[in-house]
């Protein structure tokens, strides 16, 4: 029986995101955020648009579409849509927020031509990274900054839930369940995420990939996805895949494997962390890693044999080193692999995740890596283990939650 929860979610305020644009604002740079569907992008704009009202700006210096709306179907038309936004700015500073561009022909061209007038502050928003294709990013290059959205943290879903008491039950709901914010709403009613989770993951396949990259081609489509996400946290290749989908009668080539893969990154529904020789210091192009963006996703793909804690933890430990703003690779060093490199401009910090490491030869295992890289970054192992920190000649070991609930 679906076990049902009696508390109602509070309204996740997407702190850091609403921080961004704030610290952004009147700055002469164009704010485009990206990230999967449904993941909040729609919300924050919202939030940052009550929040300029609130602070005395006039209702006529908004302009706000969403142009993912039937309702504006016609401004998808990019002359349409220059005239609708010209004939409507004022002489005071016009805050202009378009919401899904991408499905405006020939959008940058409308971006750049309002980006050069006075008293415009630009804010666009987009499933896709194609928003960010090389055409648009050289248009406007150096006049314009990413926000990358992912669904809510473990934190942002804890303080929702109000269950910072119980961190380990408040993880097995979360990885249960799903990231996606709307999926608070649903908690008292667990038989509907996986149909609001297959909506999500249609729209993404049909709107983002299928439509927009003319893939034929469907089943191959859906069994990529399918193995990316039962594989998450191992090493892939294009020729790995392609042979393993042959092998179960769904020939494919490595060059279709790699077009598909793309755009599936593109649709931010998996991420790939490539690799890192560490003692080389150089960046590798063979053999990445691929995450999912919400574990529910997983979950309502694979079903019960998605519960693989391991991976989970991983995958998860990933995207929050994604929101702490790291570039993030799997680190090689000799034979052996340590699990993350997460890099700022300030240097390296290496990581270790793992389930369990209790037992003595599991905790050797993990430390080898870390004790055969030689600079003095931090390293650290991640676990589950409800136990208090630890420390191997300078090898920091803590609970993986208590690391996801800071900052």
């Amino acid at each position: 029986m679906e076990e049902k929860h009696s508390f109602e979610p509070e309204l996740v305020v997407r702190r850091e995101y609403l921080e961004r644009l704030n610290n952004l604002k009147h700055k002469k740079l164009i704010k485009i955020v990206t990230g999967i569907r449904r993941c909040g992008k729609s919300t924050v704009l919202e939030m940052f648009r009550a929040q300029l009202l609130n602070e005395g700006v006039e209702e006529n210096q908004i302009i706000f579409l969403n142009l993912e709306e039937y309702e504006n179907k016609d401004l998808r038309n990019p002359d349409a849509l220059y005239s609708y936004i010209k004939e409507r700015l004022t002489s005071k500073m016009n805050y202009i927020i378009l919401d899904e561009i991408q499905r405006v022909e020939n959008f940058p061209d409308v971006v750049d031509s309002l980006y050069v007038k006075k008293n415009v502050d630009l804010y666009l928003a987009g499933s896709n990274s194609s928003l960010l294709s090389s055409e648009i990013a050289t248009l406007i290059s150096g006049r314009y900054v990413e926000i990358k959205m992912l669904p809510l943290s473990f934190k942002e879903f804890v303080v929702a839930t109000r269950q910072e008491d119980n961190l380990s039950k408040a993880y097995n709901q979360y990885v249960s369940t799903s990231s996606f914010p709307y999926v608070l709403e649903l908690l008292q009613t667990p038989a509907e995420i996986n149909p609001y989770l297959e909506g999500i993951y249609n729209t993404v396949l049909v709107k983002d990939i299928i439509d927009r990259k003319k893939i034929s081609d469907t089943p191959v489509l859906k069994s990529v996805t399918r193995f990316l996400f039962d594989n998450i946290g191992l090493e892939l290749s294009s020729k790995k895949i392609a042979d393993t989908l042959t092998s179960s009668s769904r020939k494919s080539d490595p060059k279709t494997i790699e077009k598909y893969v793309g755009a599936l990154e593109e649709s931010f529904i998996v991420y790939k962390a490539g690799r890192y020789n560490i003692k080389g210091r150089e960046y590798l192009k063979s053999l990445e890693k691929y995450y999912v963006s919400d574990i529910g996703l997983r979950n309502f793909m694979l079903g019960k044999k998605a519960m693989d804690v391991g991976h989970i933890l991983e995958n998860i430990v990933y995207l929050e080193l994604l929101r702490r703003h790291y570039d993030v690779y799997v680190g090689k060093i000799d034979d052996a692999e340590v699990d993350f490199v997460a890099q700022t401009q300030d240097g390296n910090t290496y990581i270790q995740v793992a389930t369990s490491v209790r037992d003595e030869q599991t905790l050797q295992r993990e430390l080898r890596p870390l004790k055969a890289v030689k600079d003095n970054y931090p390293k650290m192992i991640l676990t589950l283990d409800d136990d208090p920190p630890g420390d191997y000649n300078g090898i920091a070991r803590m609970n993986a939650l208590d690391w996801l609930m800071g900052d």
